[in-house]
């Protein structure tokens, strides 16, 4: 219960207006986005890519966070920019194309296993914003870090050299489904605080409408317009163990309580888990890690919201002993105390006359994802608790 007085304390705090900056004081960083790396991608040598992602909050200054963190080879930069969208491909708005540095030079060297800020780059970005974010890679720099399914079409010139700082889109080509070698934008601005969502393919907006920002961090964006909304879903990703991309405790730290801002983590992750875990003797386990989850959030001081494990019977790999699973750490997460609030998403989305399946009006048609309408009902969850 103290935990809890604590997170609505935090959220009345983070929600009232933000004070008048000092002259000449810095107004601190807020993530606005993020895609948590998931894999590699064959190297793209030579080509521009220009990466189209979609701001939760705005500001008046952002940086880049350019990522080779599953890189095994040095990711040399040729350039990287940035740029408001114009229209739904990828010309840039008039005016607004910027040339992002790092320590000053337009170029840099990302080596395996990290990432790298840009400096500070002065554009004003409106909330809901998408921003062209171009990098060109003049060589093969070996296997690239990308997040999978970006569920969002950018587009590459796959002979890039001198197209970077294009606004003109028209060299820009090749459409891709991923997003290469970019883990976060930050900005500062009217943002109060950033809000982490942790996941697994239903946070990563598997079933949503391609190219229409319907994932559930996005809708819950929409809904709270000071917060900056980071996504940190990996589809396949795992609470347990690595799955696709690292585990989620493995990932806790660069992924959610690193981001610039975090004060709120919603983490909604374990189905993967179950799926490889087909006896109810595994609850005890999810447990203990999110228990060890919570604990790490709140030595760095975020409040964390649980969220329960929604139904899927029909899905393929569903059985009996597997659904006993799911109501076993269901009832973990809503009884146990291990979180600052609780999210019933299980509640909110599954079928009254059959509490395993989905309501039809939020089942895609594989019974595990969610439909735009899904996704909207999980937002509206979160942000009750939020509220």
């Amino acid at each position: 219960m103290g935990y809890v007085v604590r997170f609505l304390a935090a959220l009345l705090l983070v929600l009232t207006p933000a004070p008048a900056w000092a002259a000449g004081g810095q107004q601190p960083w807020t993530g606005t986005w993020e895609a948590a790396p998931s894999g590699t991608a064959p190297a793209l040598p030579g080509a521009a890519i220009r990466n189209i992602v979609h701001l939760s909050v705005g500001g008046h200054e952002l940086r880049v966070r350019v990522t080779n963190r599953l890189g095994t080879t040095p990711l040399h930069l040729g350039a990287v920019t940035v740029a408001l969208r114009q229209g739904q491909g990828p010309d840039a708005v008039p005016g607004t194309l910027r040339t992002a540095t790092f320590h000053r030079a337009t170029s840099a060297t990302v080596p395996p296993g990290r990432d790298l800020l840009t400096d500070p780059v002065r554009l004003t970005v409106p909330a809901a914003a998408d921003l062209l974010v171009t990098v060109l890679t003049p060589d093969d720099s070996g296997p690239a870090t990308q997040h999978g399914t970006a569920l969002q079409t950018s587009w590459v010139a796959l002979v890039g050299a001198g197209h970077a700082a294009d606004e003109d889109g028209s060299a820009y080509r090749t459409p891709i489904s991923n997003w290469y070698y970019l883990a976060g934008v930050d900005v500062r601005g009217a943002a109060t605080a950033g809000v982490v969502a942790f996941g697994d393919s239903l946070t990563d907006g598997h079933g949503s409408t391609h190219d229409a920002n319907h994932r559930w961090p996005d809708l819950l964006a929409e809904r709270h317009r000071r917060l900056g909304v980071l996504n940190a879903g990996i589809g396949g990703n795992r609470l347990l163990r690595d799955g696709t991309g690292p585990g989620a405790l493995a990932r806790l730290d660069a992924d959610a309580l690193d981001r610039a801002g975090a004060r709120f983590l919603v983490v909604f992750e374990g189905v993967n888990d179950i799926n490889g875990s087909p006896t109810a003797d595994d609850v005890s386990a999810y447990a203990d890690a999110y228990r060890t989850l919570v604990a790490r959030a709140h030595a760095r001081h975020l409040r964390v919201v649980g969220v329960t494990l929604t139904p899927y019977a029909g899905y393929p790999a569903h059985t009996a002993a597997r659904e006993k699973v799911r109501q076993g750490v269901n009832e973990f997460i809503r009884t146990g105390h291990a979180f600052d609030a609780v999210c019933d998403a299980d509640a909110a989305l599954r079928d009254p006359a059959d509490p395993a399946r989905l309501l039809p009006r939020y089942d895609p048609g594989d019974h595990l994802h969610f439909d735009d309408d899904g996704m909207r009902a999980v937002a509206d969850c979160v942000s009750r608790v939020l509220l």
